[in-house]
């Protein structure tokens, strides 16, 4: 008898954390207890997330941007329909298959016309380490440079170019090569360049840790560098392509070609795992160079019928729903309405962003008694204030946000692009109550971060026993 999951899920579900606690990560488990964000979730369409008892909480986060057309779209959910009922052969590995074929054409088109090839893999750590591996092929080459603050995958390439070490810590050694370079020191980037045994520069067009990009002409002077000294650019594009800054790519904010990109996240509409590598067809061509090099870099499931499938209707509502021009313009009102924010409150240092992708960061504030409550906070660990206000967010308005790294002060929010004004207005006021409930030191909001607290002295034995060994 095939499984009958409709009546799996409608029985277990309720279960979700105890069997990850059995079964899986328990750390994880014990972590989203502790930040109150413990939930259910029974379904979830569009922008919203619904509990067992249908309450909804709005998505902030997007597993990530991972939907930037919203969750359960009904038009990738009828592509995968059409391609399971065509009973289309799939991952023969010695053919080539229609559906791959046409993704490719489409995804291109939607890219300048330099980079006119595309390898199809299943994430984006893949798609980093892909890349990694075209860019030493194309240059014969070995070193590799990024920036510090970048995160670009959790697997060992990807790792190696990460530019956040509590990532790196504890996996070494890593990639011989990999070296980091200070955001927007042009004159280190300069220096090291000029000894012409670098394959790539891998950016981030917008730092997902922190939501950093630079103001000036960094990217740009970057660029030519790179051309002038042999070095290829690659602009990992995983959270920031497919419309999530307001425009098809974050590269194209500063006029860049880069040599090679790397696409995955909304790339099936939240589906099925679908990345892709695209770049100039002379670097694909230098790592398949010879008839028995065809297969030398290769992904089972990379060019899977699904998810193929899933990326051409992705593409098509990303056009047809006009998604990258409402990303920004709703980028831009929400921006809007956080500035206003920002003069209500102390506490906001900045907003920023680009598109729908957004940090707001904080500081110390002017009233006492808030500042006591930064102060004791920050005598532990510096994303506790931050952590605080998203768990109070979502506790107390039901919105999912999530802090924007390590030792930050920074909220991140990246929503999906089919949002308007409700959204925006749910968000806005709610930040405006938690920011005001702040003031009252101490208060609820406050008990939070005291529970936090507790938990970061709790481990604080443990972490002075590893650092000793």
């Amino acid at each position: 008898m095939p499984i009958d999951l409709k009546s799996l899920v409608a029985t277990r579900l309720g279960e979700n954390y105890s069997l990850h606690e059995q079964h899986l990560n328990s750390t994880l488990v014990r972590v989203q207890r502790i930040i109150g964000f413990d939930q259910v979730y029974a379904r979830a369409q569009g922008a919203w997330l619904y509990d067992l008892d249908e309450r909804p909480y709005l998505d902030f986060l997007s597993g990530y941007s991972v939907f930037n057309i919203g969750r359960n779209h009904p038009a990738v959910q009828q592509a995968i329909r059409d391609v399971l009922s065509l009973d289309l052969p799939n991952m023969v590995q010695m053919d080539c298959s229609l559906l791959s074929g046409l993704l490719a054409e489409a995804l291109l088109k939607r890219f300048p016309a330099h980079l006119d090839s595309v390898f199809f893999c299943n994430s984006g750590a893949e798609s980093v380490e892909g890349a990694l591996k075209f860019a030493r092929a194309a240059t014969d080459r070995s070193a590799l440079l990024s920036l510090k603050g970048s995160f670009h995958g959790l697997t060992h390439g990807a790792l190696s170019v990460m530019g956040d070490d509590h990532f790196r810590a504890g996996f070494g050694p890593l990639l011989e090569g990999a070296e980091r370079i200070p955001f927007e020191d042009i004159t280190a980037l300069a220096a090291r360049l000029a000894r012409r045994d670098v394959a790539a520069l891998v950016i981030e067009p917008v730092q997902g840790k922190g939501v950093r990009f630079p103001r000036g002409d960094f990217y740009r002077e970057a660029q030519r560098l790179c051309r002038e000294h042999g070095t290829l650019l690659i602009a990992d594009e995983v959270q920031t392509g497919l419309g999530r800054t307001g425009r098809w790519w974050g590269f194209e904010h500063w006029d860049l070609e880069p040599d090679i990109v790397t696409v995955a996240k909304s790339l099936s509409g939240g589906y099925v795992p679908c990345a892709a590598i695209v770049m100039r067809r002379d670097i694909m061509q230098r790592t398949f160079s010879r008839l028995d090099r065809c297969v030398v870099h290769s992904s089972t499931f990379g060019r899977n019928n699904l998810a193929m499938a899933c990326g051409l209707a992705t593409l098509e509502v990303i056009e047809d729903e006009n998604l990258v021009a409402r990303a920004r313009d709703t980028g831009e009102q929400l921006l809007a309405r956080l500035g206003e924010l920002r003069k209500r409150h102390s506490l906001i240092k900045e907003v920023r962003g680009l598109g729908l992708m957004i940090a707001i960061e904080f500081h110390e504030p002017r009233e006492l008694a808030a500042r006591m409550g930064w102060k004791l906070l920050h005598s532990v660990e510096p994303e506790l204030f931050a952590q605080m206000l998203v768990t109070a967010l979502f506790k107390q308005h039901r919105i999912l946000t999530q802090i924007a790294g390590h030792a930050m002060d920074v909220i991140k929010i990246l929503p999906p692009l089919i949002i308007g004004e409700r959204e925006i207005d749910h968000f806005v006021r709610s930040l405006d109550a938690v920011l005001s409930d702040c003031g009252r030191f101490p208060g609820p909001i406050w008990d939070l971060g005291a529970n936090f607290f507790k938990h970061s002295l709790r481990r604080a034995p443990a972490a002075v026993a590893n650092a000793a060994r």
